[in-house]
């Protein structure tokens, strides 16, 4: 019997789904799909720099399913660049979260987020300064 697939943890949805090559009719292109959880681990990965330890927390995946969905996600974006296709970002089995335990470091600024239930942290993970704001 196959392992029923989690909901991964999604914390944005921005309104642009889809990305084209400029200056090829949408006829002439071949297209791929990124499903939302692929975006959201591209995401995490690579515009916060989180590792694959922290990206799975966040969408509440194991480390090696938040390296498995982020293989995929590169894959399919590499296609599209080098092969010149459209991106649709659209399916993939996921739960939109509303994430509110943000906190910013009052010394340097870095800005982070804490799971549900881990309570509050004790400093920047940065510079360890002790003194920090919930955002």
């Amino acid at each position: 019997m196959v392992r029923p697939v989690i909901s991964r943890k999604v914390g944005y949805k921005p309104e642009v789904s889809y990305f084209k090559p400029r200056g090829i009719p949408m006829l002439d292109l071949m297209e791929v799909s990124l499903t939302v959880d692929e975006r959201e681990a591209i995401r995490l990965a690579d515009l916060q720099g989180l590792s694959h330890e922290e990206g799975g927390e966040m969408m509440a995946v194991s480390r090696a399913t938040f390296g498995r969905i982020l293989r995929n996600a590169r894959k399919v974006i590499a296609d599209a660049i080098i092969n010149g296709k459209a991106i649709k970002i659209d399916g993939g089995n996921y739960e939109i979260v509303i994430r509110d335990r943000i906190f910013v470091c009052d010394s340097c600024s870095h800005e982070w987020e804490e799971p549900p239930g881990t309570g509050r942290p004790k400093g920047c993970p940065v510079c360890q300064y002790p003194e920090i704001t919930r955002k």
